[in-house]
């Protein structure tokens, strides 16, 4: 009889962010096909992992000090040479620099690199040093999620482009059967006013504060921001600033199965992100119905495209008067918003989640198939 594999899968913080989902699904749906599988963090940011079966963190903060980096390098060692996978599945950019060549030197015999963290992100030594592992074959496979993902690594080495596999992201339907007034009592969000909002880190590069700064343009217009991280004073400063503090509403990280509450009570979803991989925030509101208003960036206008037609509204993000528009285009025109919203609902036929399951599962199975 031949023994399941047993995987680990490898991710810098635990909070419910993008990559995060995506290796959460993957964890799920190799369970549930008899693998062994692990769920290992660098770090613990927030709670959104607690109690699952097989997670562990290497550190319960970011290990920013020296000391603490090399007690987190030795416990990622450990961890690995505990579990002894066959196959380690490593995501965004730091999780692949690390955890691979650390897996190295831990026994493992396959490791999967998963290129999900947007160029901007990553300074110029994490580029070279992931360049370097890739033509070196520290990474067997090197998974991208779009066509303008993986059109980023079109001038690397080729033993670096040989490596390179597409794997367009699929997603959970998160559409809740709820009625808009609902949705908005469950979360604690005001019934009268038009509300938009957005579920996403809170980082500079999602551009949170182009979608504060439209408030003034649209009289009377609330905002729900569901996420956490480093940019939520500024944007709450902000919020202050322009004098739109009541109309923001900060809900913090949501669990995955309230982020389709947070897309039911909408009337827009704004998703004025700077850099991404694939968009999976955008994707999922668009599907669960809620009309998006997107930043103008290539991978967004390929993933955010049913048969031609497209599921959002496209726009400068930095440009004010441009996104307000846009939004109010959405507000007040319900032909506008039908036709986003019908065009959305398709966007699960395009990205079936079983589809991305039997990829990742084929790739493991060709991995372990060697010698």
């Amino acid at each position: 009889m031949i023994a399941a594999p047993r995987v680990m899968l490898v991710q810098t913080q635990a909070e419910n962010a993008g990559a995060q989902q995506i290796s959460r699904l993957i964890a799920a749906d190799f369970t549930a096909r008899g693998f062994d599988v692990h769920q290992v963090f660098f770090f613990r940011r927030t709670a959104s992992f607690d109690g699952e079966a097989n997670v562990e963190y290497c550190a319960l903060e970011r290990p920013a000090r020296p000391l603490a980096f090399l007690r987190f390098l030795r416990r990622l060692y450990e961890t690995t040479r505990r579990i002894r996978p066959d196959v380690v599945i490593a995501f965004q950019h730091y999780g692949n620099v690390i955890a691979a060549p650390v897996a190295r030197l831990a026994g493992a015999r396959r490791v999967v690199a998963n290129q999900v963290s947007a160029g901007a992100l990553m300074s110029r030594p994490v580029l070279a040093a992931d360049k370097l592992l890739g033509a070196l074959g520290g990474y067997d496979r090197i998974v991208v999620n779009s066509r303008h993902t993986e059109e980023m690594y079109a001038d690397y080495p080729r033993r670096y482009r040989e490596r390179l596999m597409r794997i367009d992201h699929g997603f959970e339907d998160k559409t809740r059967a709820i009625s808009r007034a609902e949705a908005r009592a469950e979360l604690g969000l005001p019934q009268e006013p038009k509300l938009l909002g957005c579920a996403a880190r809170l980082h500079p590069l999602k551009r949170l504060d182009a979608a504060i700064g439209v408030l003034p343009l649209i009289p009377n217009a609330h905002l729900a921001l569901a996420g956490q991280g480093p940019d939520g004073a500024r944007l709450e400063t902000l919020a202050r600033e322009l004098g739109v503090a009541e109309r923001v509403h900060f809900l913090g990280e949501l669990e995955s199965k309230k982020i389709g509450v947070l897309h039911a009570a909408l009337d827009c979803f704004v998703f004025p992100s700077a850099a991404e991989t694939f968009g999976l925030a955008a994707v999922e509101a668009a599907q669960s119905g809620a009309p998006v208003v997107a930043n103008d960036i290539e991978v967004l206008r390929e993933v955010l495209v049913v048969d031609g037609e497209p599921c959002a509204l496209f726009v400068d993000a930095r440009d004010a008067a441009a996104l307000a528009a846009a939004i109010k285009a959405v507000l007040f025109d319900k032909t506008v918003a039908a036709r986003l919203t019908a065009a959305g609902r398709r966007l699960k036929q395009r990205y079936p989640l079983s589809a991305m399951m039997d990829a990742y599962s084929d790739l493991v199975a060709e991995l372990t198939a060697r010698p």
